[in-house]
């Protein structure tokens, strides 16, 4: 018989790749992870796994093994959801992940609300950059993302996930007082060819809209400070270290850089809220994202 817990160790190599990285989601250590390995291929009577250098690849055993395993940790999870509803009623806990801007315009404004519609329900938030909430969520740290969509989102078929569109908004140029261009009702992204820049760091889906903004508009940008923090950003910019591009509802305020709108075709940051499709259904979840829409409505 298969051992659910070594299905969760399997699904865990195939996501972070590394019997190393599993490890550490799973709070084991690597010798763990591996023993587990290897009794489900035991179990299974088939090899799962052949390594590739340092990481690990699953066969094609493995990944029908996986088909199944999903349903398998998701109808658990439900079965589990079951009976913590029926020892606790309507209380309980909703875990969410969210980038700061996100935690002030939705998840602030959604606790107020939800204390007075759901009084059984208690929200814990964590910040997590906009490209972090999924894995969170998937390695089930979390009950809720509120995440960015950018080339690395699992795909809109992933069959783990429901995702709900929030809401979308532009960039927007972001200009120290003195820029040739500052008395420019609109911004045409070309005319920022020749400035420095301020860019987030590598890996934040912000820099990844940004770069593919500038190469369409014919150049690459001359990043020369970088940080994620915006309030950071439009600091820099400010003093003159450069401009850069920000979506709209980030920009902090007050500020003294000047903010202008693009010309079309202006990026867009467009944002939504996912949870394991195992937790769609869950009545405190499903609160929690009522509310969540009802103030992305708003903004």
């Amino acid at each position: 018989m298969i051992e659910v817990r070594r299905l969760r160790v399997l699904r865990a190599l195939a996501d972070h790749g590394t019997v190393t990285a599993a490890a550490e989601v799973l709070h084991l250590t690597p010798s763990a992870v591996s023993q587990q390995l290897a009794a489900l291929e035991s179990e299974v009577g088939q090899e799962l796994l052949e390594r590739r250098g340092r990481r690990v690849a699953i066969t094609s055993a493995g990944r029908l093994l996986l088909a199944h395993a999903d349903t398998i940790l998701a109808e658990v999870e439900r079965a589990e959801d079951a009976m913590r509803l029926h020892a606790n009623g309507a209380n309980g806990e909703v875990r969410v992940v969210a980038f700061a801007t996100a935690i002030t315009l939705l998840v602030a404004p959604a606790l107020t609300r939800l204390r007075e519609t759901t009084p059984g329900l208690t929200l814990v938030v964590r910040d997590a950059e906009g490209h972090q909430g999924i894995t969170h969520l998937l390695d089930g740290d979390a009950d809720l993302a509120i995440a960015v969509e950018h080339r690395g989102s699992p795909r809109h078929d992933d069959q783990r996930l429901a995702r709900i569109p929030l809401y979308a908004e532009p960039f927007v140029a972001v200009l120290p007082p003195t820029h040739p261009a500052a008395d420019r009702d609109t911004i045409e992204l070309g005319l920022l060819e020749g400035d420095d820049w301020v860019m987030t760091a590598p890996g934040n889906p912000i820099r990844d809209v940004v770069l593919l903004a500038c190469e369409q508009a014919g150049f690459q940008p001359r990043i020369v400070h970088q940080s994620d923090d915006f309030r950071a950003v439009a600091a820099l910019v400010a003093a003159g270290g450069g401009v850069s591009l920000v979506p709209r509802l980030a920009v902090p305020e007050p500020t003294l850089a000047l903010i202008r709108p693009l010309a079309d075709p202006a990026p867009t940051r467009r944002v939504y809220a996912a949870v394991r499709n195992s937790r769609a259904d869950h009545p405190l979840i499903t609160a929690t994202l009522a509310v969540l829409t009802e103030v992305a409505e708003k903004l």
